[in-house]
């Protein structure tokens, strides 16, 4: 039986914290950042962390 591979897509955009919660970068970021208010620009800033089933689904494709 083949190891399962990495998948480098996924790996590139999230981490996992010492605590096993993946944290990926919020989204609605990338342009259109003029209207926005500051408040939320700098909310944006932070990473969040994802669903229970997103969060396993995840660790499974990164096969850790």
């Amino acid at each position: 039986m083949p190891k399962q591979k990495t998948h480098k897509g996924l790996a590139k955009r999230v981490k996992i914290s010492g605590t096993g919660k993946v944290r990926r970068k919020s989204a609605g970021k990338g342009h259109l950042m003029s209207h926005k208010s500051g408040n939320r620009s700098r909310n944006l800033r932070q990473t969040v962390g994802m669903s229970a089933t997103m969060n396993k689904k995840t660790r499974q494709a990164l096969g850790s």
